[in-house]
């Protein structure tokens, strides 16, 4: 599934020239966490979140910079004070923000959404804005997916159990040793943490056609 199935077409943004309370106010009548910043040529110049905002003087802003570290740059801290006192969008947003292309797999927004600690990521088509994928778009992808077809007997099952325990697991090097019989899969090997087993067995459910599964580590 592709970002382009499960994005946000409708986009709500600001111009960098607007007011920082009036990016609050739609974020409020919208319900979103964070909206695009976009220039008079169309083109994404950044994007204004949640986070932003927080550092925000009317929040105390101030308060929290107030002591800072005696290492950091006089540049750095005179940005901060700009993006946490000026009141326009293009003051406080955070500029070059990660975009994703429209084709990219819904996988990879997750991952990006993941490393980077973030919500929401614009989608662009040749470089051009054309929507948002946000953390509940991608949930759309889980709700949409397609089973796997069921697998057709226990050395099916043994097969597709065995291969995907080798699947970035973190059960790879434990040697695990799985057999079928009447769709009930039996796990064998030395497994010492609660949480190796847990996973497993996880796995083991994970593949279609499995009635049920039976642990027998040492």
């Amino acid at each position: 599934m592709r970002v382009k199935d499960v994005m946000s077409p409708t986009i709500v943004g600001v111009s960098p020239d607007n007011s920082v309370r009036q990016a609050a106010r739609i974020m409020l009548d919208h319900r979103v966490s964070g909206l695009p910043v976009v220039g008079g040529d169309g083109q994404l110049a950044g994007i204004i979140s949640e986070g932003d905002l927080i550092r925000r003087t009317e929040l105390g802003g101030a308060l929290i910079a107030s002591d800072p570290e005696p290492t950091e740059p006089a540049e750095e801290r005179a940005n901060a004070y700009v993006r946490r006192t000026s009141w326009k969008v293009g003051d406080a947003m955070t500029p070059d923000p990660i975009t994703i292309d429209e084709n990219a797999s819904v996988s990879r927004a997750a991952t990006l959404m993941q490393r980077h600690g973030i919500k929401r990521i614009p989608v662009t088509r040749d470089g051009a804005l054309v929507g948002i994928v946000s953390r509940a778009d991608l949930l759309q992808a889980i709700i949409a997916a397609r089973p796997d077809g069921t697998a057709s007997g226990d050395e099916a099952i043994q097969k597709s159990v065995t291969v995907r325990l080798l699947e970035n697991t973190g059960l790879e090097a434990l040697g695990l040793k799985v057999t079928v019989e009447n769709g009930i899969v039996h796990l064998w090997g030395v497994v010492e943490a609660s949480e190796c087993k847990r996973a497993a067995r996880t796995v083991a459910e994970s593949v279609p056609g499995v009635k049920g599964v039976v642990e027998h580590f040492t």
